[in-house]
């Protein structure tokens, strides 16, 4: 089973989701858009020292990334 998920900052998310095949939109403020072909809609990553738990699963739900994806792009980056 991967590990518990844990608060990480939005530089790690960036490399994360870009790794998965994202691509960089636009900033608005502090939140970050990318998109990927094949996914209905855009990530939004905000630009937090710490982002929650509940914003990095629901960055996964819509970018349909499981757990064991993301801990393993986590190695990576």
């Amino acid at each position: 089973m991967p590990p518990k998920l844990a608060p990480t900052d939005w530089k790690t998310l960036k490399k994360i989701f870009e790794a998965d095949g994202f691509v960089y939109e636009r900033t608005v403020g502090s939140h970050m858009s990318f998109s990927k072909p094949g996914v209905l809609r855009p990530i939004v990553i905000p630009k937090y020292d710490e982002v929650p738990v509940f914003i990095i699963k629901g960055l996964m739900r819509t970018a349909g990334m499981s757990r064991d994806r993301y801990f393993e792009l986590l190695c990576y980056s």
